[in-house]
């Protein structure tokens, strides 16, 4: 007598649990229509990965209403993000006393970063992560208004001019951003890596007293 086969069941294999979903980048939208208001949406921002590197973040600091200039850099350093300052580490210092050889003072000009979150590991911050951060950046620049933008280092002059560049040939020209005339010169970390550049840094910001109409110092 003849059975009749069992009807093949074709098994599916093992299905794995279905992947969680990386969590989503939150797009910035500025709210704060001061400085005061902008830090305080800084301080509390998660909308990348930088925040889990951080201590606290660095909106900036200095004169706000309208000064001669607005130095940027690139992302806050160890130092800052213990201190809450821009540029607290020895690059700071330096960059001080650059500040100070143009007749300034820190508390006369104002200065930021691109990115307002220390990246880990003393890494320049990624592009999605300047991205994701400029519009904290171009509300600044909107609010303060400067006269004219240092741009310091490479990763800055790209970002303001979105194109690569060679900071070696692009240092000392003059170019525009929101506005407003952008001085691009080495950033104060790769000058003490660096000091045999120390004297093309001095001309850039020579040629900035120019152009506010001051006359340069003669000594460095």
């Amino acid at each position: 007598m003849a059975f009749a086969k069992p009807p093949v069941v074709k098994s599916a294999g093992f299905q794995p649990p279905p992947k969680e979903a990386a969590p989503a980048e939150k797009k910035i939208v500025v709210t704060g229509k001061t400085l005061d208001h902008i830090a305080g949406q800084i301080r509390t921002c998660s909308s990348c990965s930088l925040q889990a590197s951080r201590n606290q973040t660095v909106p900036g600091e200095g004169n706000s209403h309208h000064p001669d200039i607005l130095f940027i850099g690139e992302g806050p350093g160890p130092e800052d993000d213990e201190q809450g300052r821009p540029f607290s580490g020895e690059a700071g210092q330096l960059l001080d006393k650059m500040i100070q050889a143009m007749g300034y003072s820190r508390a006369d000009v104002f200065i930021t970063t691109l990115v307002k979150c220390r990246p880990p590991a003393l890494r320049i911050p990624l592009p999605n992560e300047i991205q994701m951060c400029q519009p904290y950046l171009d509300a600044q620049i909107a609010l303060i208004r400067p006269k004219i933008i240092v741009a310091l280092g490479k990763t800055v002059v790209e970002t303001l001019l979105g194109k690569p560049v060679s900071i070696v040939k692009m240092r000392g020209t003059w170019f525009v951003y929101q506005g407003i005339d952008v001085m691009p010169t080495y950033h104060p970390g790769y000058l003490l890596k660096s000091p045999t550049h120390k004297g093309d840094a001095w001309s850039d910001l020579k040629a900035v007293l120019t152009r506010l109409g001051k006359a340069p110092p003669t000594k460095k």
